[in-house]
């Protein structure tokens, strides 16, 4: 018995360290081959190709599997967009390539596989952050329909993400109306479209993504009070979160929506 229980120990870590060495090649390679070709196409491939076990289902469950797995995939897909956007013109593997490659690698092998209830809105504001950047650059220069279509799955993905790791059921209702706010939220700001550019690293982060980032910690505070306290709910339980997410959004569009503003 003991021999047995050491085998499966064995087989476990060694299952485990290659799960993590598979990761860390997935992740740098999808960022280095996009950095390197400067063209996302390969690794919008590797990204799509790393989901194939949502496919792997009978088919009444692909749907389910794969609105599961949306938001591992828009932050996958956003970092192969992002290192492809800060790095046009260029063939090189900058400082910005590496982190990318890093912090990719610490969502597959770190961040993704927790489930707490912070580790899930931290996940979920990562996704909206990444997938709003990505969305709203990729989007600058043309219709605005593009970038509220993505921003509408963006919203509609991370709803779902938090209440189902909430234990608390995520309707329709409450995931399309999480979608429809961030899609408006994205045709208000596309007309004002401002971007803040750290010029030393080639970074360049979307005021939207600031803002609708603000809005999920908000939101998900309120949406968990709501589900705890049920008629007991009162708006004294939420007054800090909110609060402090309507003054952050305030001091972002009072003292940072000037266009021609830098950060370096």
């Amino acid at each position: 018995m003991a021999d047995y229980i050491l085998i499966r120990k064995t087989r476990n870590a060694a299952s485990s360290a290659v799960h993590i060495l598979l990761n860390l090649l997935f992740g740098v390679g999808s960022v280095m081959i996009t950095a390197l070709t400067s063209n996302p196409t390969l690794g919008l491939i590797l990204v799509a190709l790393s989901k194939w076990r949502v496919f792997a289902v009978r088919p009444r469950y692909i749907w389910t599997n794969f609105k599961a797995n949306l938001l591992d995939f828009i932050v996958g897909a956003s970092i192969v967009l992002l290192v492809y956007f800060f790095g046009i013109g260029s063939n090189d593997i900058l400082l910005v390539d590496i982190f990318m490659a890093a912090f990719y690698c610490a969502w597959l092998i770190l961040i993704k596989p927790m489930t707490s209830e912070r580790a899930t809105l931290i996940q979920a504001m990562i996704g909206v952050f990444l997938g709003t950047s990505a969305a709203s650059i990729a989007t600058a220069t043309t219709d605005v329909t593009v970038l509220v279509i993505a921003a509408f799955i963006i919203g509609y993905s991370a709803c779902r993400h938090i209440l189902s790791q909430q234990n608390d059921e995520p309707t329709v209702f409450a995931t399309l109306v999480m979608g429809l706010i961030f899609a408006e939220v994205a045709w208000l700001c596309h007309t004002w479209l401002i971007i803040y550019p750290y010029l030393s690293l080639g970074i360049r982060i979307p005021q939207l993504a600031v803002i609708l980032t603000i809005f999920t910690f908000v939101f998900s505070s309120v949406r968990r009070e709501i589900f705890l306290r049920e008629d007991e709910f009162k708006f004294s339980n939420v007054a800090m979160p909110v609060i402090f997410g309507v003054v952050m959004i305030a001091v972002v569009l009072i003292w940072f929506s000037n266009p021609a503003f830098n950060i370096n």
